[in-house]
């Protein structure tokens, strides 16, 4: 197979490392495991939903929980196509695309679980949970409604533990999302069951407050996985899978470029295409000697630093005016010390 940085031309098709190639079998692996599972969830709550606002609230975020990872597979299965001269620069960006749906589910219905809930609070709405026959024995239905929950959440926040460590190695933010919401499925279970037994001891208004407290939950994660999504489509620089913070990479590409004794100064424009890095390196050379070929030296070295970056153009320019990301003058961004007070 040919290595992504051989081969020539716009039209080159995208491989992980091989090192990374079980983890990303792995996170496939786990993300159909997720999606049987979570569809498991959803009949046996939508079996036993009941009058529960609370109950309808769990159902509708573990309904939602089907999202992300049917848009992880769909993304793995459309980044590995070929270019074409539709798209001579591959699909990466399936990943950005799928992430902004699957944020923007979360943050429509979080708002829908809000309001509905909201309002049966304001009109004092008590839901009933009554009773069914099991065995010949009458067993409240509440039992039912915990039992569920508790299948529905725990082996999820297994799930999201191991796909975290997943999300980083392979920097999938689609990934990193639904560990994420796997994770904290316990603060729904618990909530849920909470709103139950108030409905049990007499406390009609202990149901809707869970339910508005998982909403601010759904609405919690559909915001910031929103603003990330959008943040990666608007070409901002790159950050993390967790978006904490930015990615190290472009210090990096700075930092080798001010080894160069032949770049008098220079500036780093990268921008996030689903789970990789491409952009520009603008240069100002000292000399023309060989220019061309320290440009693709430099290019291929640059390439070689991190395997997030798969395509990277090295311009030789007469002046920079993009301004360094630390206010300095761009003489002192790269190249030269900074001029040091008196």
């Amino acid at each position: 197979m040919t290595d992504r940085r051989e081969t020539e031309g716009p039209f080159r098709r995208f491989e992980l490392p091989e090192e990374l190639l079980p983890e990303q079998r792995k996170a496939v692996r786990l993300e159909w495991l997720t999606l049987v599972y979570m569809l498991s969830a959803v009949v046996l709550l939508a079996l036993t939903l009941g009058q529960s606002q609370a109950m309808k609230a769990a159902w509708i975020e573990d309904l939602l929980s089907l999202l992300p990872p049917a848009a992880f597979l769909i993304a793995s299965a459309m980044r590995t196509r070929d270019p074409s001269a539709k798209f001579p620069w591959g699909f990466h960006r399936s990943v950005s695309v799928a992430y902004v749906f699957a944020a923007l589910a979360l943050l429509v219905m979080g708002a829908y679980v809000f309001f509905d809930s909201a309002f049966k609070l304001v009109t004092a709405e008590r839901p009933p949970i009554g009773v069914i026959q099991l065995f010949g024995e009458e067993i409240w239905l509440g039992w039912v409604m915990i039992g569920a929950l508790v299948y529905s959440g725990l082996p999820a926040v297994f799930l999201g533990r191991a796909k975290l460590k997943l999300a980083d190695e392979l920097h999938d933010k689609v990934l990193y999302a639904d560990a994420q919401m796997n994770k904290a499925d316990w603060m729904t279970v618990s909530a849920a069951i909470v709103g139950i037994l108030g409905i049990g001891v007499g406390l009609w208004w202990a149901d809707a407050v869970a339910a508005i407290f998982i909403s601010l939950d759904i609405l919690h994660d559909g915001w910031k996985n929103m603003r990330a999504s959008v943040h990666d489509l608007m070409d901002a620089r790159p950050r993390r899978h967790d978006a904490r913070e930015f990615h190290p990479i472009v210090d990096r590409i700075e930092d080798e470029l001010r080894k160069l004794d032949w770049i008098e100064d220079g500036a780093v424009r990268l921008r996030e295409e689903g789970h990789v890095f491409t952009g520009e390196v603008l240069v100002v050379p000292r000399e023309d000697d060989h220019l061309v070929d320290r440009l693709e030296e430099l290019a291929h070295h640059l390439l070689s630093l991190e395997w997030k970056v798969y395509d990277i153009v090295v311009v030789p320019v007469r002046e920079i005016d993009i301004p360094s990301r630390d206010g300095r003058p761009r003489s002192s961004a790269v190249g030269e010390e900074p001029a040091r007070s008196p």
